[in-house]
């Protein structure tokens, strides 16, 4: 989907970016997208401005800083300012001007700012104001969002600059600054399908720059799409800041023929769509309507007269196949249907053809009329529900005709449907592309096809899974909303969130309507395009999710946006099941009147009151650039506008669970270790203090909360020499840990902390004799042997020459004598791309280690344990020692593991390869589809079967 923002598609870090593609095909599509495509958000600016000492003194509320020397929020458990005019953009001003030191402002500046919106949030409103230049509007930054309920000033948060002087002339033209921003995104402007200019203001820390905002989308592109909007300095041509935009699921009344979730979960021919009509009737499932003025979907509001066809005022639908490019519009909407019954044939021909591109001209068309119309119906749909809940024309939502309600208009969502379908290469996917309020955005839906050594979902479309379209479509929902009408979400952190943020809402949608999408549960993202009814595209189902704010960058491919929004999924599930504790999950008939406005939030279930606030947080929002604290504190806001506060304990609980406690900072958006706090403000938090055990005691052993340790924040220490401390506060609650420790590995354990109680967290760890750091050596086949024992799953070790069976590492135990070995500890987890000569660039995620053996030599007996024939297997691994599913291996399949081995005394022991996710895992081997132009078996169609890696071995005696 394509924002004001950071780019980002529906795809899991994955697919194959987080592994060894060729970064060609990457952009080609021809694996599932979004491990960062096209160029990333880019601020040039440099500096920052201090603020003064004054401005730190003048209020005891939280405050963190801009680089613009203003507050980036402000909050408080008490009202920032009392008395003020009832009138809520009056009583913003009020108090912007009661805090110059504060916001830098005189009264006149105050006066000067530009009400942008007033948008109600429960009694309260959300007021965002801009800055002004010269007469030239603030562009990027320049904004201030202040949260007013009842004269009381609750929530602030600005970009704000101190610096109110008009900026210096333009010495370049607008011609100019298209070619500069077209050569910034390498971008041909001659097939750029839209290119605006508009001359703005951008403070920086150096003064307000005359800068050039120039949006571009490149049209007939080969490749993905590519849209940015550039912030060009008019006067040296610069490029100040890039936005990538791209994120990548009256007459006879109307109805539509639609699968409200999916088609049928076992991949059957079964045609289970209803029939949703523009007003009551016969066989019609469900009456639906444009929620702002209750027309149909295919009416032009403008001239109010239905089109007959897939044209509307919300959404314009088209068939895309030719186009590579998905950042360009099909030309051909539904057939006319004068009936305007868009009732057209389903049998599921993708399936049933196994992806043979011949169903593309077959009688039906592969479908593709009903594909049309169902993408259609489910934009509607998220239109209608995203209006009741605050996605109005007042905040810049998507619409061609916005009547007299607010808004630019002119940019209703224009869906794709089966986008590329005749290029190969583009497939497995689903993206938006969202430019600023008035220009019009595009979302693509894919088919889904096995790709080798990359994807193996089924066949099946993309228009179908309403779980990928609501993901893709709530990604315009947060760009838009977010930080005014012109910017979005940018940076790693906040395009973490969008990403996360799509999943919820796309999830929430179908929960409050009664929809039941593909899953082992509910909350699951794409069941139906992945095949995996367990996790779908993501890592984990949110509702069992073990991760953390320390976990940020603990995927395969480090900090990525899908990776790490699911952080943000975990977390938030957590806080929508404190308010179903709370206020109840109600019948399914207040589910549904609820989700289509008819009863008033302060009656609606819990679930509903929590969604709620993540739009209200929205409008509270005046950068982009967020971080997961930041929105944390912006949904606290909403809670105090919305409901008074009556919610801040659950959240505090909720959000400290995962880390986002009252202690949690992040040093900006990119910041991929923030620190994690596991306290709430609200007290009952325990005091553990870690105390190793055992042959560990004394050791500087590391803790980390949750599953993983490669890549994350640890909690405590017990080392002298680092700052963090063996003590560390928690909410009470049930939790997983790991402890590592040089010369004693990994240890994974659970531990239960009670309320209000001091504890002490007693971890016994058994010496590693397989520990670099305790004296071991490694040595054999491949690269980088060394990191196969060096206590981290950080980092690995690989074998890059064919076959992966038989590769080998001998590690010479720590110390001289014979040890006996009953277990051992395995990690098959890879490592995103480092600068690592050895063993250079990416690394596909099949090529992580799946069977294995373990061997033993005693030198003590005189036999030479430098010779790789001395050895004696002592234990085979099963065939899935790290058993992964459809459709790719995932990170938490892979992570170390134990497993026991018969007691043998050995001075020496080798670890020895079987087989590789890639060859030795029947789900990725053979050809699994009929299309005669791909081959599919990962072990002869894949450069990933001639390569194989492992993160660790570890050897204990207990």
């Amino acid at each position: 989907m394509v924002v004001t923002a950071a780019a980002a598609s529906l795809a899991l870090s994955v697919a194959g970016a987080a592994q060894g593609e060729e970064r060609r095909e990457q952009r080609k599509g021809s694996v599932v997208q979004g491990d960062g495509h096209g160029k990333p958000d880019k601020d040039n600016r440099t500096g920052r401005v201090a603020p003064p000492l004054s401005a730190r003194k003048s209020t005891k509320a939280t405050v963190r800083w801009n680089d613009l020397g203003t507050p980036a929020l402000v909050t408080s458990a008490e009202p920032l300012a009392e008395g003020l005019a009832a009138d809520p953009a009056q009583a913003a001003r009020d108090y912007l001007k009661a805090g110059t030191d504060l916001f830098g402002l005189e009264a006149e500046a105050v006066d000067a700012l530009e009400t942008v919106a007033v948008n109600p949030i429960g009694t309260g409103h959300a007021v965002l104001l801009r800055q002004t230049f010269g007469g030239l509007p603030a562009g990027y930054d320049g904004l201030v969002s202040v949260g007013v309920s009842q004269g009381k000033v609750v929530y602030a948060s600005s970009t704000l600059s101190r610096a109110t002087d008009a900026p210096p002339a333009a010495a370049i033209t607008e011609r100019q600054a298209l070619e500069i921003a077209a050569r910034d995104g390498e971008i041909d402007l001659g097939a750029a399908s839209t290119k605006q200019v508009e001359e703005v203001a951008v403070p920086a820390a150096d003064g307000v720059h005359r800068a050039f905002q120039v949006t571009l989308i490149e049209q007939g592109h080969e490749d993905e799409p590519l849209a940015y909007t550039t912030y060009v300095d008019a006067v040296s041509g610069d490029v100040l800041v890039r936005e990538n935009l791209v994120d990548h699921f009256d007459p006879e009344p109307a109805s539509w023929s639609a699968f409200p979730a999916n088609p049928p979960a076992d991949y059957s021919s079964r045609d289970t769509r209803e029939t949703w009509c523009a007003a009551p009737g016969w066989r019609c499932d469900l009456v639906v309507g444009d929620a702002a003025t209750g027309r149909a979907w295919d009416v032009d509001h403008a001239t109010n007269t239905p089109t007959n066809t897939s044209l509307g005022n919300a959404a314009r639908t088209f068939e895309n196949r030719a186009s590579g490019s998905s950042n360009s519009v099909g030309t051909r909407p539904n057939v006319v249907t004068p009936s305007r019954k868009y009732d057209f044939p389903w049998q599921n021909q993708w399936f049933t053809a196994k992806c043979d591109p011949a169903a593309f001209d077959a009688p039906g068309e592969a479908d593709l009329e009903a594909a049309i119309s169902n993408l259609h119906a489910m934009h509607n749909r998220m239109h209608d529900w995203s209006y009741r809940l605050g996605f109005t024309e007042k905040a810049w939502n998507m619409q061609s005709d916005n009547g007299e309600r607010g808004g630019l208009g002119g940019d209703p969502e224009q869906g794709n449907a089966q986008a590329g379908a005749r290029v190969l290469s583009i497939r497995n996917n689903a993206n938006q592309i969202t430019p600023r309020d008035g220009v019009a955005p595009i979302t693509n839906m894919y088919l889904w096809q096995p790709q080798a050594g990359a994807f193996y979902p089924p066949c099946v479309d993309g228009d179908y899974d309403m779980s990928v379209i609501g993901h893709e479509y709530t990604h315009a929902i947060s760009n838009r909303m977010v930080a005014g009408p012109n910017a979005g979400l940018s940076g790693a952190q906040a395009g973490a969130m969008g990403e996360s943020i799509s999943d919820l809402f796309a999830m929430e949608y179908l929960f409050e309507n009664g929809y039941r999408p593909r899953g082992d549960t509910p909350y699951v993202t794409g069941g139906y395009v992945t095949g995996d009814a367990e996790r779908g595209i993501r890592n984990y189902d949110m509702s069992k999710s073990p991760l953390n704010y320390s976990d940020i960058a603990y995927d395969l491919v480090g900090q990525q946006v899908h990776a790490d929004g699911e952080i943000w999924s975990a977390t938030q599930f957590d806080v929508r099941d404190a308010f179903i504790d709370r206020y109840g999950k109600g019948s399914s008939k207040d589910q549904r009147a609820c989700a289509a406005g008819q009863k008033p939030i302060d009656e609606c279930p819990g679930n509903r009151r929590w969604i709620q606030l993540h739009f209200d947080a929205f409008l509270l929002t005046a950068a982009g650039n967020l971080s997961m604290v930041d929105m944390r504190d912006a949904m606290l806001a909403a809670d105090t506008l919305r409901f008074g506060g009556a919610n801040q304990d659950i959240m505090w609980k909720a959000f400290a669970e995962h880390g986002l406690g009252a202690g949690a900072s992040s040093n900006g958006t990119a910041d991929p270790d923030p620190t994690p706090s596991f306290a709430s403000p609200d007290g009952g938090n325990a005091t553990v203090t870690l105390r190793p055990h055992g042959e560990a005691t004394g050791a500087p052993v590391r803790l980390y909360v949750g599953d993983y340790e490669g890549r994350v924040v640890p909690v405590a220490d017990t080392d002298p020499a680092t700052e963090l401390g063996a003590t560390f506060e928690i909410v009470p609650g049930e939790y997983s840990f790991v402890a590592v420790a040089p010369g004693f590995g990994h240890k994974r354990f659970e531990f239960k902390v009670k309320k209000d109680r001091p504890a002490d967290l007693l971890v016994e760890m058994s010496r590693n004799h397989a520990s670099a750091a305790a004296g071991a050596v490694a040595t054999g086949d491949g690269v980088n042997q060394d990191k196969l024992i060096d206590e981290t799953e950080a980092t690995n070790w690989a074998s890059l020459t064919a076959p992966v069976a038989g590769r080998s590492v001998m590690v010479d135990l720590a110390g001289t004598e014979a040890v006996k070995i009953r277990r051992v500890q395995v990690s098959a987890m890879l490592r995103p791309a480092i600068n690592d000569l050895a063993d250079p660039g990416t690394q596909n995620r099949f090529t992580a280690l799946r069977a294995f053996e373990v061997l033993a030599c005693d030198a003590t007996s005189g036999t030479d344990c430098a010779n790789p024939a001395s050895y004696s297997k002592i234990y085979t691994s099963r065939k899935d020692a790290f058993a992964t599913s459809l459709p790719r291996p995932r990170g938490g399949d892979l992570i170390i593991d134990s497993f026991d081995v018969p007691k043998t005394v050995a001075t020496h022991l080798m670890l020895r390869t079987v087989s590789s996710q890639c060859t030795g895992n029947p789900l990725y081997l053979g050809e699994q589809d009929n299309d005669p132009n791909s081959s599919t078996d990962c072990a002869t169609a894949s450069a990933s079967a001639a390569q194989i890696r492992a993160a660790e071995f570890q050897a204990f005696s207990h």
